[in-house]
């Protein structure tokens, strides 16, 4: 059986673009409730971050998904190459450190057209604990970030 193809080019994930990704676990885990679980990751994400020239405005780790926007900080940044690798990195960890615990295939995911409002979907990412009712206001929720900004820049630049 042939695995589908991914739905964009793969020129629209190199350059100075933003792309906002989901990542799902398989099956009906909420790894992402462990503290360790999410530190490792975060840690796996800032490393291929640095390698692939990206910058993280935000991400947020619910109970068995991942939601990060990425953006390329040179011509040559690959966001796809980078969450692929992360994806591989977090794999094995998984593998290794969590029985039975594996990302489900390939990723959802959208480039941030120039049209489209990056603050909108930053705040939209945060949101998301608050809108499953986890939280009552996004800054209550733990297992938030973002990777070579201050979360706190980030959310002032949003006013």
């Amino acid at each position: 059986m042939r695995e589908k193809a991914h739905r964009l080019l793969r020129d629209q994930y190199i350059g100075r673009v933003s792309a906002a990704f989901t990542l799902c676990l398989h099956g009906d885990l909420e790894e992402f409730m462990c503290e360790k679980t999410v530190h490792a990751f975060a840690d796996f994400l800032m490393t291929e971050c640095r390698k692939g020239s990206c910058t993280v405005p935000a991400y947020c780790f619910m109970p068995d998904h991942l939601h990060i926007i990425l953006t390329g900080c040179s011509e040559s940044s690959d966001l796809w190459k980078t969450m692929v690798r992360y994806k591989q990195k977090t794999g094995y960890w998984m593998s290794s450190n969590r029985s039975g615990v594996r990302w489900q295939k390939g990723f959802y995911d959208h480039v941030i057209r120039a049209d489209e409002s990056l603050q909108k979907q930053i705040r939209y990412l945060l949101d998301n604990p608050v809108r499953k009712g986890i939280v009552r206001s996004w800054d209550e929720y733990p297992y938030k970030g973002a990777i070579g900004y201050s979360l706190e820049e980030v959310l002032n630049s949003i006013g």
